[in-house]
């Protein structure tokens, strides 16, 4: 049975998880986790993340609905990052757009390649 508490957490007792889509492989955010939301993401099936700005649990999609399913959970080579694979309701960042990578480094400049989703 897989443990939680045998990931590497940093001094605040987080880890990195970066949700990507299972079915397209985009990579959706970057969040944290800790052991207890690990866990609770295994057990629910909803992906649940801790804020840190809020020091609270934060289920995604508990108020936009825009919700994480969970299809795997994968554990890097190191134990240090979690790669969250999730079937995606609606857009994953907060500024309404399907991923958090919305802006590109080209040329020098940062130029916005995603809109927002209408």
């Amino acid at each position: 049975m897989f443990d939680p508490a045998s990931l590497k957490y940093d001094a605040s007792g987080l880890i990195p998880a970066i949700a990507q889509d299972a079915d397209s492989g985009e990579v959706l955010m970057m969040a944290w986790m800790n052991a207890e939301s690990v866990a609770r993401t295994l057990k629910t099936g909803r992906v649940t993340y801790w804020s840190r700005s809020r020091q609270a649990f934060w289920v995604k999609g508990e108020s936009s609905g825009h919700v994480q399913e969970l299809v795997e959970l994968r554990v890097d080579c190191d134990r240090d990052c979690l790669l969250v694979l999730v079937r995606q309701t609606g857009p994953a960042c907060h500024t309404n757009r399907r991923s958090c990578f919305y802006t590109a480094v080209r040329e020098g400049a940062e130029v916005e390649i995603m809109e927002p989703v209408e």
